[in-house]
């Protein structure tokens, strides 16, 4: 159930979405972002969950997974005004969204023993497009994006000042590893793929 408030990203990027169709004067981005940065920080409970086995998870690519999106939407897109409204952002949102949705919808229909198999092929398929559009147009191109607002503010100047680096060189240094990190990621998503429906077809055969 840690994941059930991700679940609800999707109608409030809608809404959001709605609201700036509409040319409001009320800050829609302001809004978005003070539920999702909540909503991000809280899902840090399946980091716990996997710690404490109440998951099969695991800890290491949970954590990978949170704190590279963490990171994405609260220091750089929540914080940097000029990069809010950019092409990238709204497709990493897009693709975190229909993924996230999927995704808890199977968790909710396993919980109560009643999910349909093109859910649960969903479930470990989707993420096969939506992932490398998340990483690449999405997130890195949004930091990519920001570096020079990050350098020109020096944004975090007195968090980093007891380090020999700057954030705007912790964040070139993240665009470097994030490909070979996300790839770890991908490919424990691509055996989790094999097994989980490899084992739904032997269940399937059987009855």
């Amino acid at each position: 159930m840690s994941g059930w408030p991700r679940h609800f990203n999707w109608n409030i990027e809608h809404k959001i979405l709605y609201c700036s169709k509409l040319n409001s004067d009320f800050n829609c981005f302001l809004l978005y972002f003070v539920f999702e940065g909540l909503l991000q920080t809280v899902s840090f409970l399946e980091v716990i969950h996997g710690a404490l086995g109440i998951v099969p998870s695991g800890v290491l690519f949970p954590f990978m997974q949170w704190g590279g999106r963490t990171h994405f939407v609260l220091a750089i897109v929540r914080q940097i005004v000029e990069v809010q409204e950019l092409p990238s952002v709204f497709i990493t949102f897009v693709a975190w969204s229909i993924a996230e949705v999927i995704r808890y919808s199977h968790y909710a229909l396993n919980c109560i023993g009643s999910c349909p198999s093109l859910i649960t092929y969903l479930r470990y398929t989707v993420f096969i497009v939506l992932y490398p559009i998340g990483l690449a147009p999405g997130e890195m191109w949004t930091m990519y994006q920001a570096l020079p607002f990050v350098k020109k503010k020096n944004l975090y100047a007195d968090l980093f000042a007891a380090f020999p680096f700057s954030y705007y060189n912790f964040l070139r240094a993240v665009l470097v590893c994030y490909p070979f990190l996300w790839l770890n990621l991908y490919r424990h998503l691509l055996k989790q793929r094999r097994s989980k429906l490899g084992r739904h077809q032997e269940t399937k055969k059987k009855k």
